[in-house]
């Protein structure tokens, strides 16, 4: 594994790739293969990359990976909030 590495390294600077560029080319494939292994399910995903659920969804945003429905808050029910008393001393 560790020679598999070593050349893909060479291959890399051979080609002028940067660091950041490589990482963020490594990073993105495991994270579509773990999201791809666990069928989508991110908690799986970020459990088998070993970092945080939040971690790998600001990642995916930020590879703009934002696989699945869009979450959103739930929506606010009209009339249920606390309502002020005026003019009680």
């Amino acid at each position: 594994m560790q020679s598999d590495f070593r050349g893909l390294a060479e291959r890399l600077l051979g080609g002028n790739i940067l660091l950041d560029e490589a990482v963020e080319i490594l990073e993105r494939s495991m994270i579509e293969g773990a999201l791809a292994l666990h069928r989508g399910n991110q908690s799986a995903a970020s459990k088998h990359l070993g970092i945080h659920r939040n971690t790998l969804q600001r990642k995916l945003a930020g590879y703009g990976l934002n696989l699945g429905r869009p979450r959103r808050k739930p929506a606010v029910k009209a009339g249920r909030g606390r309502s002020r008393r005026k003019g009680v001393a």
